[in-house]
């Protein structure tokens, strides 16, 4: 079976947490051996003075970060451009939005940014946007 589980920041602090819900999508991701993705990107949103370390670490450690190549890069410019957004607000998502993509099949964002995960991936009917 082909596809991913792509976490975005939120998604990301909330599996730190222990969110039951994302443990859920965990889970699930893990029966249906699908590899669990966030951006490095991501991790510059996500780690702060207050996150716990060991919790950070024990939840990377069950997941892929995958880096922001250059080639990564010029996708999610090209993800932006194709939207009409730009700027920083829109980066670190046009960037895991890249990374979703990269990943053949089905791929699930969970994301506390439906709406621009949307747009971002709204030609790419196998990308699906879940809130948490």
């Amino acid at each position: 079976m082909s596809g991913a589980l792509v976490l975005d920041s939120e998604g990301l602090a909330k599996a730190v947490q222990r969110d039951r819900e994302v443990h859920e999508w965990l889970v699930a991701a893990r029966e249906a051996d699908l590899p669990v993705v966030t951006s490095a990107a991501v991790l510059v949103e996500v780690i702060h003075p207050r996150i716990d370390d060991a919790a950070l670490r024990w939840t990377l450690s069950r997941l892929h970060v995958e880096p922001v190549t250059q080639t990564l890069a010029h996708s999610a410019a090209n993800l932006l451009r194709g939207t009409g957004l730009h700027g920083h607000k829109h980066a670190i998502d046009a960037m895991l939005c890249a990374t979703a993509l990269h990943h053949q099949g089905r791929v699930t964002i969970l994301t506390s940014d439906v709406e621009d995960i949307g747009l971002l991936t709204a030609d790419h009917a196998r990308v699906l946007a879940e809130t948490v």
